[in-house]
């Protein structure tokens, strides 16, 4: 990827992965170039086995030898470790710091939980509470763009913070669902606010140079349930 100037940086990751998104993300919104490395999640590399020895898993970022794991933590050691290379995406108010941190962590213990719940839930009662809760999630961040943008484009203002890379990480699967289900998550009619910030992020050059299609996005999920209605039917015979 083109972009300024950084030291050797390496990230590992899988392309259909929301967390793996949000480092691309951060790094093409800062312009910092950097190697991608695609992972074969069922024949993990010896690379990220050493790279991330607890979690074994994606994303990982290499930085001059040093590799850092964790979504969260790698956003922000990005935004540290590169504050002279493109714009920051914490701001630089404290107060307004710990309210971008509030509000990411949000998206991923309400909204990103119930998703999962409403698509993964055993049973149907399950999947229809999680429906439910990320409905009200969606809802509230409805709100959180009102409170933090003022009026901007973005829940970082002018430009896109680390609350829209957190929630941006998400939007190619929020499209993907959609399609799959015939529905609108950040539907114009009750969340128009979320639903300019989608179209708004979305066109951005630097999130368009790192967006999955969506399209191949669906493919992939419908391999992925064919492959676990195939292991269940399996499962039921023996």
């Amino acid at each position: 990827m083109a972009g300024g100037e950084s030291n050797e940086v390496k990230l590992l990751g899988m392309w259909a992965s929301p967390f793996v998104l949000r480092v691309q993300l951060a790094l093409s919104l800062k312009g910092i170039s950097y190697e991608y490395v695609e992972e074969d999640l069922k024949s993990k590399s010896e690379l990220l086995l050493t790279s991330n020895p607890v979690h074994k898993a994606v994303p990982v970022l290499i930085h001059d030898g040093k590799a850092v794991s964790e979504s969260s933590v790698i956003l922000q050691y990005i935004d540290e470790a590169f504050a002279g290379i493109g714009p920051s995406l914490l701001p630089a108010d404290h107060h307004d710091r710990a309210v971008a941190r509030f509000w990411a962590s949000y998206i991923d213990d309400k909204l990103l939980k119930a998703s999962n719940q409403a698509s993964r839930g055993k049973t149907e009662e399950e999947k229809a509470e999680g429906k439910k809760q990320a409905a009200a999630a969606v809802e509230t961040l409805e709100g959180a763009l009102k409170e933090c943008s003022k009026g901007k484009p973005f829940f970082g203002g002018d430009s896109a913070g680390y609350v829209d890379v957190v929630l941006g990480g998400l939007l190619a699967w929020v499209h993907a669902g959609d399609a799959m289900k015939g529905v609108k998550t950040f539907d114009p009619a009750t969340t128009p606010l979320l639903a300019a910030w989608a179209d708004s992020f979305g066109a951005l050059d630097a999130v368009e140079a790192v967006m999955p299609d969506v399209g191949k996005l669906v493919e992939f999920a419908m391999a992925m349930r064919a492959h676990a209605a195939a292991e269940a039917a399996a499962a039921a015979t023996n």
